[in-house]
């Protein structure tokens, strides 16, 4: 099954939260889901880089960055420790690079686009808070389901 999110809204439409942003897929997995985790930063990927480091258990992050694409909040040996820790994705409101290495790890990736320059890690950023993106109130916990249709988000799991 390559196209979850038109069944899904079809049948659970009323459920479920569009997240509208211009989002792009990089990772080898374009169909993901998995329950929310939360990080803000701007332009330092230090918790990004702290939780992907731990067990993810088919997760998802979701990463307010500000929208900024001047520097990468993951690279390719951030996504690769996701991988290794069993996250099932990363949604990221700001850049990526190493692109061409993410797309063939086993990741769901969606970001705003992508740049060459990393960020210096300052240990800044706050985990685990409600966020406001693409129209949608973001809470940890909730589900997040994407394919190449996009994002959606539910307060529960949809089966």
């Amino acid at each position: 099954m390559l196209d979850l999110l038109p069944d899904l809204c079809d049948a659970h439409g009323d459920q479920l939260h569009w997240l509208e942003a211009p989002l792009q897929d990089w990772g080898g997995k374009a169909l993901f889901f998995g329950q929310v985790v939360t990080v803000k930063c701007f332009e330092d990927n230090s918790r990004v880089k702290e939780l992907l480091a731990t067990p993810g258990q088919g997760k998802v992050l979701v990463v307010d960055g500000g929208g900024s694409t001047r520097q990468a909040l993951m690279g390719d040996l951030i996504a690769k420790s996701a991988v290794d820790n069993g996250w099932a994705g990363v949604v990221i409101f700001g850049a990526i690079r190493d692109a061409g290495e993410i797309a063939t790890l086993a990741l769901g990736v969606k970001a705003l686009g992508v740049t060459p320059f990393r960020t210096e890690r300052k240990g800044l950023g706050e985990t685990g808070i409600a966020l406001r993106l693409g129209g949608v109130n973001i809470r940890p916990g909730m589900w997040l389901y994407a394919d190449k249709n996009g994002v959606v988000l539910s307060d529960n799991p949809i089966h």
